[in-house]
């Protein structure tokens, strides 16, 4: 199945990262004290943004042109005049960006939310962040927080098996693995290139870790299809034509379900939001930060699709509470992303087995974000 651009952004859409067309009213809707409470302290945030001149420029990780437009739709519609520029591209070219405008002291995104865990970290370090604490950041779990206020996660991702329902076992987590090896998933899998995608790429560590190195090249010969970004694998399984994917998410339906096993490790993290010290519009990054991890946003907006990183903020319906899963940590990820040397050691094997990473940037498919996207 070719992945047309538009098809692309359709499945992108789709798949959990903007899942649900975002209800502004139901993001404004009255809530109990402490949100009332909240909303509050968000007016106040939203009076010193427009006094600023109501402009923000947020970079976010993703896979498609338009991934999170609902998103900004929903924030600008419930702020009137405010103006946001929320651009979309892969974490690993968004971090370039902006390290290439820090040191050109030409900083055009004032908040970041990307995969790249290590980057903040890094950032932290060479103090290029602003210290921010957003709204409801003592709700926020600890390990989805930096402890000094330079980060907040704004949502968990989390990667693992993508299957079509008629293949699943009678018990959906007893899926493993090794199934895919069968014959029957001969020429239908999707999968997105691990040495692209450092999350997918750690699902892959994980694999490698539990079955070895064998595992690869069996499954190679399988003769997956191979593509950039993690929507097509989710779409190409929720179309019917394929039969799994590994270490991707999204919505599958009609045709697949995310699979969570119970005898394999799965990647769940949280991704990070930051402000820039050299943000030209600071007001309006910490109004847009603090807008998102707001319970009523929380609630709404992202765990309509995926765990929320507040504690008082129920999971998706279908899901339990993240940290009832004992064969994931939220931790692992940024730990792995933390030792580059590790990562590109595992990067360059597992090459070797997919080959050099094919087709455009899933994120800039037309090339024409460049060096200072979303300038006002």
């Amino acid at each position: 199945m070719k992945l047309t651009k538009k098809k692309r952004l359709g499945a992108a859409i789709a798949t959990g990262v903007v899942f649900a067309a975002v209800a502004t009213t139901a993001i404004a809707q009255a809530t109990p004290s402490a949100a009332v409470s909240e909303q509050d302290q968000l007016q106040a945030l939203y009076r010193a943004a427009k006094a600023e001149g109501g402009k923000v420029t947020v970079y976010m990780g993703g896979d498609a042109p338009g991934q999170w437009d609902s998103l900004a739709s929903a924030f600008t519609q419930q702020f009137p005049g405010m103006k946001i520029h929320l651009v979309t591209d892969l974490s690993k070219y968004h971090d370039a960006r902006i390290d290439n405008q820090l040191a050109t002291h030409h900083v055009v995104a004032d908040a970041a939310i990307l995969q790249t865990a290590q980057d903040f970290d890094r950032w932290k370090k060479d103090g290029d962040l602003l210290k921010y604490k957003p709204v409801g950041w003592d709700k926020v779990f600890t390990n989805a927080k930096d402890k000094d206020g330079y980060y907040t996660g704004v949502f968990y991702g989390a990667f693992s098996y993508i299957v079509n329902t008629k293949q699943l076992p009678a018990r959906a987590s007893d899926f493993k693995g090794t199934d895919l090896l069968k014959p029957e998933y001969k020429n239908k899998l999707i999968l997105t290139y691990p040495n692209d995608d450092d999350a997918v790429l750690f699902g892959y560590k994980q694999i490698v870790d539990k079955y070895g190195w064998r595992y690869l090249a069996k499954l190679v010969q399988q003769n997956p299809k191979l593509i950039r970004g993690v929507p097509g694998s989710s779409a190409g399984v929720a179309g019917g034509d394929y039969l799994a994917s590994i270490a991707v998410g999204g919505d599958a339906r009609p045709n697949g379900a995310q699979v969570f096993s119970s005898t394999e490790r799965f990647n769940s993290w949280a991704q990070r939001g930051a402000i820039f010290k050299q943000a030209p519009h600071k007001a309006g990054a910490k109004f847009f930060l603090s807008w998102l991890n707001a319970k009523a946003t929380q609630q709404n907006a992202i765990a309509t699709w995926t765990w929320s990183v507040r504690k008082d903020v129920a999971p998706p319906a279908g899901l339990q509470a993240l940290s009832s899963y004992k064969n994931t940590d939220p931790a692992a990820f940024a730990k792995f992303m933390s030792n580059r040397a590790a990562v590109e050691r595992f990067r360059s094997q597992v090459e070797l087995y997919f080959g050099q990473v094919q087709g455009t940037d899933p994120g800039d498919p037309d090339g024409t974000l460049g060096r200072t996207p979303g300038a006002f």
